[in-house]
């Protein structure tokens, strides 16, 4: 019922200021499980990606969203956001654990595989999660790109600008391997992320976002 009022509400503001363009929405199957896994550009894009889908997509966001501004805790629990501990020496296992629940369920489940927001626009390595995912629920992976969306709130700001923004859906993508070998990991994730940036033509940077952030 929550989800469905924040969609009624959501989606003719969102169509009337970002004038979205979704390319590939087919690849986003009727039913069943699927992991939608996306480039990382603004706080934006797990309002944007869920509005232009008919099915409910989960997240997972860390739980100070759920603790400050009421309107964004509304918003989260309306569009069944799972919260996170980040702090928590074991939240990145129980995040994977939590989504694969979401997706036993048969429910879309979405993921940043870049694991923060881009710094800079541009398209950084993946981490090995997302893989560790689709290998043990064996989901599907849809790789999606979003569009301009760091244009239409920049990190740091405060006020979302006008401005179109286009959502990119790839096609649905299957893998087969071992989820406790690294290697298998790490080759699925690289694959997924070449697919993201097939989609969204961003530069790519072989290194985690993560420690781009922490050394500037």
């Amino acid at each position: 019922m929550l989800y469905r009022a924040s969609k009624i509400i959501s989606v003719p503001v969102m169509r009337l200021l970002w004038r979205p363009k979704v390319e590939g929405a087919r690849n986003v199957p009727a039913n069943g499980p699927a992991i939608l896994a996306s480039n990382h550009l603004s706080v934006l894009d797990s309002f944007l990606l869920p509005a232009v889908l008919p099915r409910p997509v989960r997240f997972v966001a860390k739980n100070e969203y759920f603790t400050g501004n009421p309107l964004t805790a509304l918003w989260m629990r309306g569009m069944g956001t799972v919260s996170i501990d980040r702090e928590n020496a074991s939240a990145a296992q129980a995040m994977l654990d939590s989504a694969a629940e979401v997706l036993k369920a048969g429910d879309l489940f979405g993921i940043y595989p870049e694991g923060t927001r881009s710094p800079d626009g541009r398209l950084y390595r993946g981490k090995i999660g997302v893989a560790w995912l689709t290998l043990t629920t064996h989901a599907p992976v849809i790789p999606v790109a979003m569009i301009g969306v760091d244009k239409v709130l920049p990190p740091g700001a405060s006020i979302p600008r006008v401005r179109r923004i286009g959502v990119r859906i790839g096609e649905p993508m299957t893998f087969t391997g071992d989820p406790g070998r690294a290697r298998d990991r790490r080759e699925v994730t690289d694959r997924i992320m070449e697919a993201i940036q097939r989609l969204s033509g961003q530069e790519y940077v072989p290194m985690y976002a993560t420690s781009v952030k922490a050394a500037g």
